[in-house]
């Protein structure tokens, strides 16, 4: 992962490129990996955590309606997590995390590990669908960053 943080952090310097993140079932853990290395601080505008239904509408301005009808962790939720986000950094890149780390909360039509992640860049967004195996909540965090991570390094 440290290298990949390496690099986004070495692109985004020649982009002249900001990044924010907004999560859910990963509670901060992709703004404190990408934090945690050198030169952050010239591309990382924000980290909010909206682990709550209610911090998504109220911070995110979700619209209740998209949870009612999809649940936050749906691709609605996360492409309006995004977008929204887009809109109160003003950053080039923007990622949204959405998922279900359990051990609890799992469904049949949303089982542990479904995971959306959105990342926008400038007018092109992409949501990002991934089932990770249940090997454990600090597991599915960990592969969602890892793979949030992968998904900022392909927009350079």
């Amino acid at each position: 992962m440290k290298k990949k943080i390496i690099k986004i952090i070495k692109l985004a310097k020649r982009k002249k490129s900001k990044i924010s993140v907004v999560e859910s079932c990963t509670g901060g853990m992709l703004s404190s990996v990408i934090t945690s290395a050198s030169g952050a601080s010239k591309i990382f505008s924000m980290g909010l955590v909206t682990y709550s239904n209610q911090a998504k509408t109220n911070i995110l301005k979700v619209p209740r309606k998209i949870i009612e009808k999809h649940g936050a962790v749906s691709m609605q939720c996360c492409l309006s997590m995004v977008n929204n986000l887009n809109k109160i950094s003003k950053s080039r890149i923007c990622v949204s995390i959405t998922g279900i780390a359990g051990p609890k909360g799992g469904t049949k039509q949303k089982p542990i590990g479904l995971v959306y992640i959105g990342v926008k860049n400038g007018k092109k967004v992409i949501i990002s669908k991934s089932q990770f195996k249940n090997k454990g909540r600090s597991s599915i965090q960990k592969a969602t960053v890892n793979k949030s991570l992968s998904l900022i390094l392909k927009q350079f």
